[in-house]
């Protein structure tokens, strides 16, 4: 069986280090992005099962990620967790309107995060 193919997008490449850690550790491929633009360049067909993204990026932050990512017939379905150190309410109201899955807020404890991962994960 071939392993499942996760996107982290984040523009910390110390924190997107830790998160593939854990989801290799897990038993999943890990395909990582600096912000949402790098994001939206690899989404080129390749099956993504889910993808993990920041808020506040560069170039282009994780709502607006979202919005278009959700536009490409092919990702349109994809579960989105926002992982950020956003808590307000309305952030994660743009993130629910935009797309997204769940919002799991750092700092965050590794299994927290593949619990989210596990529920949310597309067969």
């Amino acid at each position: 069986m071939t392993k499942k193919l996760i996107m982290v997008i984040d523009d910390s490449a110390s924190l997107r280090q830790v998160v593939s850690i854990a989801l290799k550790t897990a038993g999943f491929d890990v395909l990582e992005a600096a912000d949402g633009k790098d994001a939206l360049g690899k989404l080129d067909g390749r099956k993504i099962h889910l993808m993990i993204c920041d808020v506040n990026m560069p170039v282009m932050d994780g709502i607006t990620f979202v919005t278009e990512a959700k536009k490409l017939p092919g990702y349109r379905f994809v579960p989105i967790i926002m992982l950020t150190t956003e808590s307000r309410e309305s952030r994660k109201q743009e993130g629910q309107d935009a797309g997204a899955k769940a919002w799991v807020v750092k700092p965050f404890r590794p299994e927290q995060m593949l619990q989210a991962v596990t529920k949310l994960i597309l067969p």
